[in-house]
């Protein structure tokens, strides 16, 4: 069947050349549907509990998306004309940013002050360019001593302030929004930086990190992509020795490509960072099978055989093979579907249409073009054909020193894998090369950081924010929180009942205390509210029936762990000390991000698991062997187990990146133990060789093929470790570790395996889908 298949095709060529280019079109047309998403959100699905408390926090009061304009003025201090002049300056003009509906800075900042009877509420810095020495060192003065100020707006020793900007999204167009507003506070910064020459700016902020996710891709696509063609095209051209082999399979990855993006853009598909990466992945998968059909093609020819008869020969060995290990690829990024992280549903689902419209061209796009194109047939030096053969006889005559070896070394590997822990930090998602990553590790070093935890305390009734036993219950969990030291600031509001409450007694000092009645509290709060201007009202911190209020903690960057850590401390002093309404979890995108590794690793080993059970039933029917199907589980599962011990001697560290690779890899390696496995069968099966020269036969036929496709799998997972996303850096990394554990195990422990298990003297004579036909005698493949 295979034969006439690839007679089929060679006859008519021209048509299936044509109708290939044809399929490719329609497929990339719908490319100019493909949008790319810059919302942080789209790592959580619409379920996800997290997600689900911030969304409903964010309804309840103003939503906290901002740009953080951080200033450094270069004579580090910021108490200065020049500087607080600046600061107004850029306050004034913050307030263009689109969708933006709060700017805060030191100099808008609502000071209150007792001017007799009278509340005075007015900007810290009004006017700055006319301020004196002495009101120069009030407003330091104010400033220092004000929590609402330190470490949000200016720093403790006044080196570096910020002008923070609020931004609410319609959410109409998620694509053009937030540029929108990058775009224009990058413009602003450069004017800022133009007109105050002493004062350097940094952008940081929840907007600044959207827009660095397709920032991070773009970098990727401009530096990696092209540096992977180059490669490729050098391994191939090394490998086949002939241009017309190069360049069909070249087509075949860029038709792979415009396949598989074209339709995810007709499904809908928003890309995102990880779904991207599919860009880079699927040449990887792709050269795969157009190696295995040219290679046995290249040594046809050199056994002098004609172009159609070398090809017909490649075609009906390989399809089947390779029909398998395409279909088993595409389960292993199909089970990323189960992953709590959409864009990892993406990414599986994209590279999947891509292994299996890579699959199709291999055997019907890549046979018909190298008939048509010229060819100058060249004698490849067999030393790699005999150093095969010299390997296949060591791997036979130390079969039982590598059974013991390997397995000792396998056991010694994995016995690290407990030393990995779950940990992140989503800072760090982005390289250092990504300006984003800087700004931000300087805001949060300097000043404050994008990590927070918010907290919607319920009082229980309409005005309860103004009961005093209420506002005690808050002020000690602030407090609480002040004295933890992963904490950079905690705005809550009885900071302000306090400071109105020093004011309304002739700013007394020894007032700076909750208010002790009620009404007071309210009245204080009422009159407040009616003198705050436009856009620095409290509906930030208040819902609208003044029942509850928004208390938010700032973090120093750091690692997941220590976030879920210090929220469980947090909820076991709330249980301990806080009525009922109180006990809230904390609700935030810190806290999104610290529960999504752990929330994916558990559905991904669901998934992981689905992956193996139905790629273990179609080698067991497609081998025809529940003996050999079984023992080809080892050199499949392995490689990862042994691929995370090792991260856990040099890394320990496993986060979102890390929990898709299993499922990611069972898939890929498998090709491997496939081909090795049909190689071996064929021999036993249609040649009556016993196990050792089945081997033999085995490592001699598809050993350097098998070689050549692992060499590009790593050196293409080798360069998208370089990516600026470190997500698709890590995945990368750990994915070509593991194909690499994956050929050593297929080279060094599947061999020995089935010469001690598989004895039998007189194999089987059934045939099975991979061996419907006997190889004539003189071909040697």
């Amino acid at each position: 069947m295979a034969r006439e298949y690839s007679q089929f095709i060679l006859r008519f060529k021209w048509t299936v050349v044509l109708l290939s280019v044809i399929w490719i079109a329609i497929m990339g047309a719908g490319a100019q549907h493909l949008t790319f998403t810059n919302d942080y959100r789209v790592f959580f699905g619409e379920d996800n509990p997290q997600l689900v408390a911030f969304e409903y926090l964010q309804d309840t009061y103003s939503k906290n998306d901002n740009v953080m304009f951080v200033l450094v003025p270069d004579d580090g201090n910021v108490f200065t004309r020049e500087t607080l002049t600046a600061v107004a300056w850029l306050t004034e003009r913050a307030w263009g940013t689109p969708f933006s509906t709060r700017v805060e800075s030191l100099s808008n900042y609502q000071h209150t002050a007792a001017e007799g009877d009278d509340l005075v509420v007015a900007d810290l810095a009004y006017e700055p360019e006319s301020l004196g020495d002495e009101d120069l060192a009030r407003i330091r003065e104010i400033a220092l001593a004000e929590p609402v100020l330190v470490n949000r707006l200016v720093s403790p020793r006044a080196h570096v302030t910020g002008v923070n900007v609020t931004i609410e999204l319609p959410g109409e167009d998620q694509t053009t929004e937030n540029p929108q507003v990058v775009e224009f506070v990058r413009a602003l910064a450069a004017e800022f930086e133009q007109t105050f020459a002493g004062i350097d700016v940094r952008l940081t902020g929840i907007s600044m990190m959207n827009n660095a996710f397709p920032e991070a891709s773009q970098y990727d696509m401009s530096t990696l992509f092209p540096l992977m063609l180059v490669m490729f095209v050098v391994v191939l051209y090394f490998w086949i020795r002939g241009f017309a082999g190069t360049i069909a399979t070249f087509f075949i990855i860029i038709f792979s490509i415009v396949g598989a993006m074209g339709m995810a853009g007709w499904l809908g598909i928003a890309l995102t960072p990880p779904s991207f990466s599919a860009i880079m992945i699927i040449p990887t998968m792709a050269i795969a099978d157009s190696v295995h059909v040219l290679m046995n093609y290249v040594l046809a020819r050199q056994r002098g055989e004609d172009k159609r008869a070398a090809m017909v020969d490649s075609i009906r060995i390989n399809l089947q093979p390779v029909f398998l290990t395409s279909i088993t690829t595409a389960i292993g990024f199909l089970s990323m579907n189960f992953s709590d992280a959409p864009p990892f549903h993406d990414l599986g689902n994209i590279v999947a249409m891509g292994v299996m419209i890579a699959f199709v061209l291999s055997v019907t796009f890549l046979p018909a073009v190298m008939m048509l194109l010229p060819e100058r047939q060249r004698r490849v030096d067999s030393a790699s054909s005999r150093l095969m053969a010299r390997f296949a006889e060591f791997v036979i005559a130390n079969r039982r020193r590598l059974l013991v070896g390997m397995g000792l070394g396998c056991l010694v590997l994995i016995s690290f894998v407990p030393a990995n822990e779950l940990n992140d930090n989503f800072v760090k998602y982005f390289s250092e090369r990504i300006e984003f990553r800087r700004d931000a590790d300087f805001a949060s070093q300097n000043l404050a950081g994008l990590y927070t935890i918010d907290y919607s305390l319920e009082s229980g009734e309409d005005g309860g924010v103004s009961n005093p036993e209420f506002q005690q219950h808050v002020e000690n969990f602030a407090n609480w929180y002040r004295a933890q030291p992963e904490v950079q600031h905690v705005n809550v509001i009885t900071d302000t009942f306090k400071r109105l409450n020093k004011s309304m007694h002739g700013d007394d000092p020894t007032r700076y205390r909750l208010p002790e009645q009620r009404d007071l509290a309210a009245q204080y709060l009422l009159l407040y509210e009616m003198s705050l201007p436009y856009g620095l009202d409290l509906n930030n911190q208040l819902n609208i029936d003044k029942s509850a209020t928004r208390m938010t903690v700032m973090l120093h960057n750091m690692t997941t762990k220590t976030v879920l850590a210090l929220e469980a401390r947090a909820q076991a002093w709330l249980r301990e000390n806080s009525p009922p309404g109180m006990q809230v979890a904390g609700a935030s995108p810190t806290i999104m991000f610290s529960h999504i590794g752990e929330r994916n690793i558990r559905s991904m080993l669901l998934g992981t698991t689905v992956a193996l059970v139905l790629i273990s039933l179609i080698l067991v029917f497609a081998l025809r062997s529940i003996k050999i199907g079984l023992l080809s589980l080892v050199p499949n599962l392995i490689p990862a187990a042994l691929a995370f011990g090792v991260w856990g001697i040099f890394v320990g560290q496993v986060g979102l990146a890390l929990s898709v690779v299993t499922g990611m890899t069972l898939g890929i390696v498998v090709d491997d133990t496939v081909h090795f496995l049909s190689k071996y069968l064929r021999a036993r099966r249609e040649k009556g060789l016993d196990s050792p020269d089945a081997v033999r036969y085995a490592f001699n036929t598809v050993g350097l093929a098998l070689v050549v496709t692992s060499l590009v799998l790593v050196a293409g997972f080798g360069v998208l470790a370089f990516s600026a996303f470190v997500l698709n850096s890590q995945m990368a990394t750990m994915t070509a570790v593991t194909i690499v554990f994956a050929i050593v195990a297929d080279f060094l422990l599947l061999p020995p395996l089935l010469m001690a298990l598989d004895r039998d003297k007189k194999p089987a004579d059934s045939a099975d889908p991979l061996m419907t036909y006997k190889t004539q005698e003189q071909s040697n493949v």
